[in-house]
């Protein structure tokens, strides 16, 4: 048995050390949230926060997550920045299909945690390597800045 924390609750899953996160997230705990892409986190669907780091759960060993927090889409509404990221993302209609966009609000809202007011170069960097089929990538940029600006506010 292993022990994972997810969003906050410690969970005992019945899975070997070297099985990808992803599917001890999903399938063993039941948050389906955390998206299947690639299989090779090259496309970001599955990010998840590991220790407040953006990670991609499919080529993550459920072993290196032991005794770290990892935090999914599903925890998001009880997170300050989580909350203001998807604010954003309605307000701008960012989402099309919406397959990729957990991954890209995981990913958006570690970086945010990190650089509360990024520029353009800074948000593609950390946004690189999450793929959206759709092209949503000016509306991601924009309510990223969108959110930023709100932070910056809530600040003030």
């Amino acid at each position: 048995m292993i022990t994972l924390n997810l969003n906050g609750k410690d969970h005992s899953l019945d899975v070997p050390e070297e099985m990808p996160l992803l599917w001890a997230i999903r399938d063993v705990a039941g948050y389906s949230g955390t998206k299947f892409g690639c299989g090779m986190g090259l496309c970001g669907a599955c990010t998840v926060h590991v220790d407040g780091q953006a990670t991609r759960a499919c080529i993550t060993p459920v072993g290196l997550a032991v005794g770290k927090k990892v935090t999914t889409l599903e925890a998001l509404h009880a997170d300050p920045v989580g909350q203001v990221v998807q604010q954003a993302w309605l307000e701008l209609g960012v989402a099309q299909c919406g397959y990729c966009q957990g991954g890209q609000i995981m990913t958006a809202t570690a970086l945010l945690k990190g650089n509360p007011n990024p520029d353009d170069a800074q948000i593609e960097t950390a946004m690189a390597g999450n793929v959206c089929r759709c092209g949503t990538y000016n509306r991601i940029r924009a309510a990223i800045h969108v959110a930023a600006d709100k932070l910056k506010e809530d600040q003030a």
